[in-house]
């Protein structure tokens, strides 16, 4: 996700309805580390003490199971608290010490009688669990009035998708049945790997609702099938204002349906479809509905998106009676130098020079075939999604992929992949042909939050490592580099989660959760030789990796020099 993208959410994020008589309790980053009953003493008499409390701020602390509980106690009798603002507030915490804590802190809400209007658990990374957490208070006549629902940053997964859409369709069912049906105003859910059934279990709540202004998805792995369906929800959503699905994967079908879900939108002013592969042909699309829909656009973010010239001067013209108009956003796309300017002309002509963004990452005119190749690619890209839905076993995946290879004769120039596709079917062209920003978009489409996903990429880019070929070698190096220092320069990241799966995923570790291990291969080592002498690399688990390289195990004794070099380099620099 691009710096402005994420600046727009971290903003929606921080925006706070103010509390009506100062009925605001605060300990907001305060970086308490809250274990029991007795450390939670003080704030304990502050609630109770606290007369018309209406607003309470968590976040930023760490709170375990006894304490959520002695807080939970003095909420009992709190029945004028509309506004819980409660993220990141887990740091450092096991997640099975989550759930427990979430249902003590939701049943004293409803013990309460509490009508909330804000919840925000975000960045607590609670997975599929901590939505059952939060499952009988989302049901509850607690959360019949709730406008804002904040989940940014939660590792809820598919399965946490699917509790939470089916707690919101309820909570709607039990409302409606009183005469007051739920009306929820913003929904926020960014990397959350909510993937295809994810997002389509929450597009039916979406649509039974009909009441959302904000939606904020980005970052969720959604291909076309899921945007498909959120678009048939937004239909039904006529007050929404800002739709922000950065950084999924349209292409050409999930575009056509997003346009006509918005043409008969007329109080959209914010749309975010950058990072989404929307194509020229989804370009289009949304330029045909510019013309005479969305009245009162002020940003639209198409960049990122395999945009061509045609495309992206359709849009500029479609916009020329746009009156509030503020950003539009192409970045990213390939317009070539005549595109770029031809651009810049037809804003300036419309005298809206000023509101057109950087141009400065576009990725030039592409080859005349590679246009002409979009449909195929499009039609490999979905082969790929029905082998992953439909196929566990990575042997089985590569199958399916060189089948649709054999159905759909390769051009002479292809396009380049896109991340999704080399994280699934990985191979050093496909790496390469990411460009040498492949580090950042690699960056982009990992969960580095999540410690098991980032293991698993860094198995994925490196299978591909090769020491005798400089340009490979050095593309796997710098793409590793940049996951892992993302992922180990986070506070949240559990790096004894990392190398325990990436030990189990080599086979070096039994698995409790069926974990099937990969073939380990030569660059697997290569590159974790290397990683291990970076500045970024705990030391505290270089013991752990040489205990283990120093078994003897069957795991690795097809790359046995591989093994004995890293073996070596371990031994040197183990602290």
């Amino acid at each position: 996700m691009a710096t402005d993208d994420v600046a727009q959410l971290a903003d929606s994020l921080a925006k706070t309805q103010v509390v009506e008589g100062g009925g605001e309790l605060s300990y907001k980053g305060k970086g308490l580390k809250l274990d029991n009953a007795e450390s939670v003493e003080d704030i304990v008499k502050e609630i109770k003490e606290f007369q018309g409390l209406q607003a309470l701020r968590l976040e930023g602390n760490t709170i375990g199971v006894e304490a959520a509980q002695a807080i939970a106690k003095a909420l009992e009798d709190k029945s004028d608290l509309q506004y819980c603002y409660w993220s990141d507030m887990f740091t450092g915490r096991l997640r099975p010490e989550i759930p427990p804590a979430l249902n003590s802190l939701g049943a004293a809400i409803m013990t309460s009688g509490a009508h909330l209007r804000v919840l925000d658990l975000s960045d607590n990374a609670f997975g599929p669990d901590g939505v059952k957490g939060i499952e009988k208070l989302l049901k509850s006549s607690a959360c019949h009035t709730l406008q804002e629902l904040r989940l940014n940053n939660c590792g809820m997964g598919i399965g946490g998708g699917k509790i939470l859409a089916a707690a919101l369709t309820e909570c709607h069912k039990q409302s409606s049945a009183q005469g007051a049906p739920l009306r929820l105003k913003v929904f926020i859910a960014g990397r959350n790997r909510l993937e295809n059934d994810g997002a389509t279990a929450l597009a039916q709540a979406f649509q039974l609702m009909g009441s959302l202004e904000e939606i904020h998805m980005p970052q969720n792995g959604i291909n076309h099938p899921g945007i498909t369906a959120l678009a048939n929800a937004l239909q039904h959503n006529p007050q929404l204002r800002v739709v922000n699905l950065n950084d999924n994967t349209f292409t050409k079908k999930g575009a056509i349906a997003m346009a006509q879900a918005l043409k008969n939108l007329r109080n959209v002013q914010v749309i975010n479809f950058g990072d989404c592969l929307v194509r020229s042909e989804g370009a289009m699309a949304i330029a045909d509905i510019l013309v005479d829909g969305l009245p009162i656009l002020k940003e639209l973010n198409l960049s990122f998106g395999e945009i061509t010239e045609d495309g992206a001067l359709k849009v500029a013209q479609a916009l020329e009676h746009k009156t509030q108009l503020e950003k539009l956003d192409l970045n990213g796309n390939c317009l070539g130098e005549d595109g770029c300017s031809s651009l810049k002309e037809i804003m300036e002509n419309m005298n809206m020079g000023d509101l057109l963004g950087s141009l400065s990452d576009d990725e030039g005119e592409p080859e005349d075939d590679e246009e002409e190749d979009d449909e195929d690619e499009e039609d490999e890209d979905e082969g790929e999604e029905d082998a992953e839905e439909e196929e566990e076993e990575e042997e089985e995946e590569e199958e399916d992929e060189n089948r649709v290879n054999q159905m759909t004769p390769p051009p002479s120039e292809p396009r380049p992949p896109d991340v999704s596709s080399f994280l699934s079917f990985p191979s050093p062209d496909k790496l390469l042909r990411l460009g040498a920003k492949r580090a950042l978009l690699i960056e982009q489409q990992v969960d580095v939050d999540d410690a098991f996903k980032t293991a698993e990429a860094f198995l994925k880019i490196s299978s591909v490592y090769k020491d005798q070929d400089e340009e490979v070698k050095t593309a796997v190096l710098d793409s590793v580099d940049g996951i892992l220092r993302k992922a180990f320069s986070s506070p949240s990241f559990s790096t004894f989660h990392f190398i325990s799966s990436l030990l189990i995923m080599l086979g070096l570790l039994k698995s409790e959760e069926k974990v099937k291990p990969m073939r380990v291969v030569a660059g697997h080592l290569q590159a974790l030789e290397h990683a291990v002498q970076q500045d970024y690399f705990p030391q505290e688990h270089i013991g752990v990796l040489d205990a283990f390289m120093s078994r003897h195990t069957q795991a690795c004794e097809s790359c046995a020099g591989a093994r004995d070099s890293l073996k070596s380099t371990l031994q040197r620099i183990r602290p």
